[in-house]
C-alpha cells in the first residue's frame, strides 16, 4: 500500500467518490494509454531478442491451455451458481478470460520496487493471452445462437488498439534489441511508472464511477469480484511452477490470469453478445477486481508464488 502508484489510484478513488471536480482530460488518458501499451510491448521485445523465441514455444502452449479454463469457469460459476442468463455469464467469462494490461503493469512497478527479478518475456504471454479469454467467453454466451459474425470478430479483437500496440511494441523492441532502444529509454522507460502514476489516478476515478452499478448487483458479484481472481491466480502460480517460472514470473503470472479485461472485453462483446447487460461485467472488473489486484491481489500472489516455488518469506 506504500507503492505511489496504488496511492495515486486511492487518491482518484476519493477524489471520485466525493463527487470532487477533479477530472483528467480525455486526450490524456488515450495518450497514456498508448503509451503504456507501447512500453510493455517494447520491454517484452527488447527481452525477446535476448532469448531464442523457439524456446517459448512450449511455454506458450501450456499457459495458453490453462489458461482456457479461467473463462469455462467463470461462465459455470456464472450461469450455474449465480443464476445469470447464458448472454451475462458469456460477457463475465469473457472479461475474466481476458486480461488487463494496466494490472500487469502495476505487477511489474511492484516487482520492480522490491528488486524481485522476473523473465523478460512475460509480456509475450499478456499479448497471447488476451485473445482466447474473448472467444471462449463469446461461444459460451452464443453457443446456441449461431448468428455471430466469428470474421467480424476476429477483426475487432486482432485489429483493437491493444493488441496493435503490444504487438507492434513487441517487434520494434525485438527487432531493435536492447541498444537499438537505448535512445528512446528515457521515454518509454525512465518515465513508465510517473506516467502509470498518473494513469491510476484516472482508473480511481473511474472505478468510483461505477459503484453505483455494484450496488445494484447484488452479493454474488461482488463476492465473484474477489473470489474469481484468487481462482484464476491459483491456476496461474501452478502453471508458472509447472514451467519453472521464478518467483517474479509465477507472480506476473498469476496476475494475468487474476485479471480482468475492461478495455478490450467491453468492445469485443458489445458487437458479438449486444443483450449482455454491460453494467454487471464492466461494474465486477473495474469496480472489484481492478481494485482488489492491485491493493491486495499482487502482494497476495508474490507471497504464494514464494511459497508455492520454495522462496523463503
Amino acid at each position: 500500500m506504500s507503492d505511489p502508484v496504488i496511492l495515486f489510484f486511492i487518491l482518484g478513488l476519493i477524489a471520485g467518490l466525493s463527487r470532487s471536480d477533479l477530472k483528467i482530460p480525455g486526450v490524456l488518458y488515450e495518450s497514456l494509454s498508448i503509451f503504456l501499451l507501447l512500453a510493455i510491448g517494447l520491454k517484452g521485445g527488447a527481452a525477446l531478442a535476448q532469448n531464442n523465441p523457439s524456446a517459448l514455444l512450449v511455454p506458450i502452449l501450456v499457459v495458453t491451455f490453462t489458461a482456457m479454463l479461467v473463462p469455462v469457469l467463470a461462465f459455470l460459476i456464472a450461469h450455474y451458481v449465480g443464476g445469470y442468463e447464458r448472454a451475462d455469464a458469456g460477457s463475465l467469462a469473457a472479461h475474466y478470460g481476458s486480461v488487463s494490461v494496466v494490472t500487469f503493469a502495476v505487477g511489474s512497478s511492484y516487482l520492480t520496487r522490491l528488486s524481485v527479478p522476473f523473465e523478460g518475456f512475460m509480456s509475450v504471454f499478456l499479448v497471447i493471452l488476451e485473445i482466447p479469454g474473448l472467444l471462449i467467453g463469446v461461444a459460451l454466451a452464443r453457443w446456441s445462437a449461431g448468428d455471430t459474425r466469428w470474421g467480424v470478430l476476429m477483426h475487432e479483437i486482432l485489429a483493437g488498439k491493444s493488441i496493435v500496440l503490444l504487438v507492434g511494441g513487441l517487434m520494434i523492441g525485438y527487432v531493435s534489441g536492447e541498444q537499438g532502444l537505448a535512445s528512446i529509454s528515457p521515454v518509454f522507460f525512465t518515465l513508465f511508472k510517473g506516467l502509470l502514476a498518473i494513469f491510476l489516478l484516472e482508473m480511481g476515478l473511474v472505478t468510483a464511477g461505477r459503484v453505483a452499478d455494484l450496488k445494484k448487483s447484488g452479493i454474488f458479484l461482488i463476492s465473484f469480484g474477489v473470489i474469481m481472481p484468487l481462482i484464476s491466480a491459483a491456476i496461474g502460480i501452478v502453471t508458472a511452477s509447472l514451467l519453472g517460472l521464478s518467483v517474479g514470473g509465477a507472480t506476473l503470472l498469476a496476475t494475468l490470469f487474476a485479471s480482468a479485461s475492461y478495455i478490450a472485453a467491453p468492445a469485443a462483446i458489445r458487437m458479438a453478445v449486444p443483450e449482455a447487460n454491460p453494467s454487471l461485467s464492466i461494474g465486477a472488473s473495474l469496480g472489484i477486481t481492478f481494485p482488489f489486484n492491485i491493493t491486495v491481489g499482487i502482494p497476495l500472489y508474490y507471497a504464494a508464488s514464494q511459497w508455492l516455488l520454495g522462496a523463503s518469506l
